[in-house]
């Protein structure tokens, strides 16, 4: 029974840190969507995918989310056509290379602010490095769900199927239903709930960011965007938060501060731990911090750098964007640059 209150009390204090975050982040979603031209949008992107992820690496200082607010983000950005770099960039990047988050981590590592320093530093060349390799890859849209693959702008649309007849198949009927009382699943993957959502909801407002429109209608339509967003992004979070909090509560805690003195065994120990506590990037610095005594200094760094880009909540949200292979890619990429950094100060540096 104290295992569960703990639980609950942890899957609380996660939403309660995350919630707001993600707001924020549908928030600017819906902005870039309705607000933001398009074509001005791409073009002043880099096109050179080295300059392009670093670029999308530091977009965090004018988007200041977290691991919770940065996916909407990035997926609005890669549905507007912006160089998959940029995206792949702004998405690892920005819940660390943000006001809010340098301005935490000094504040719990004042007395050692090579913590601060390194932890942007290799936060940027993490998320630069991983958008630059997926820039080798010409079309993403294996990557991609279908839902968001469709409204790629490099992604030409399919020719429309034919019946027996030799006649263009129909969509399906509109209904004059809004769509906030549409009624389906909402679960990721198919062609109905999450993603029929998403193009429904793609389709009736891409038209209204028109700069002619007038600016209620752009109001009601931001107004619906984010219902919708929240609706799906909103419950894979409650799951990810209830699987971080178990994991919590059930980890041996003892076992992973036995780690803590090696110099590989602490980054590997602290590596899985940031995965598994998915604590939000604004605070968890000071989480970090009551590990200082224990871990290594490299350790601590690769909980404040991995965490941000790859946690189990995260995971969740990031679903929403990417197949299961995409993330794999992501995962172990993030994880092996992350190891390489740390391990180097470990034994060299600091």
């Amino acid at each position: 029974m104290n295992q569960l209150n703990n639980g609950f009390t942890i899957f609380l204090s996660l939403l309660v840190e995350a919630m707001p975050f993600l707001l924020l982040g549908v928030f600017l979603s819906s902005l870039l969507l309705l607000f933001v031209d398009e074509s001005k949008l791409v073009e002043k992107m880099p096109r050179n995918p080295l300059l392009g992820a670093l670029f999308g690496s530091m977009i965090g200082f004018l988007f200041p989310v977290c691991e919770c607010g940065n996916v909407p983000v990035a997926r609005r950005l890669l549905m507007q056509g912006v160089p998959t770099p940029v995206a792949i960039g702004f998405l690892l990047a920005a819940p660390t290379i943000n006001p809010i988050v340098i301005w935490s981590t000094w504040s719990a590592f004042r007395d050692q602010p090579e913590i601060v320093v390194f932890r942007v530093v290799f936060s940027l060349a993490i998320a630069t490095i991983i958008g630059f390799i997926f820039s080798f890859q010409p079309d993403l849209v294996p990557f991609l769900q279908p839902a968001i693959a469709r409204y790629l702008k490099f992604n030409p649309p399919a020719p429309p199927k034919t019946n027996r007849r030799g006649q263009k198949s129909q969509l399906q009927p509109q209904t004059n239903t809004p769509s906030l009382l549409q009624s389906g699943t909402y679960i990721l993957g198919g062609r109905t709930g999450a993603s029929q959502r998403i193009d429904n909801n793609y389709s009736e407002v891409a038209a209204i960011s028109n700069l002619s429109k007038p600016l209620s209608e752009k109001l009601r339509s931001l107004l619906d965007n984010i219902v919708q967003e929240l609706r799906e992004l909103g419950g894979v979070m409650v799951l990810g938060s209830a699987i971080a909090a178990a994991t919590q509560v059930l980890a041996p805690r003892d076992l992973i501060l036995s780690l803590g003195a090696g110099p590989i065994s602490s980054i590997l120990a602290m590596l899985v731990l940031a995965a598994v506590v998915s604590i939000c990037s604004t605070v968890d610095a000071f989480f970090a911090l009551s590990f200082a005594s224990t871990f290594t200094s490299g350790s601590l760094l690769a909980f404040l750098v991995f965490g941000p880009m790859i946690d189990i909540k995260g995971i969740g949200l990031m679903l929403s964007i990417f197949k299961p292979k995409a993330l794999i890619y992501l995962f172990f990429l993030a994880g092996q640059l992350t190891l390489l950094f740390t391990l180097f100060l470990n034994l060299h540096v600091i």
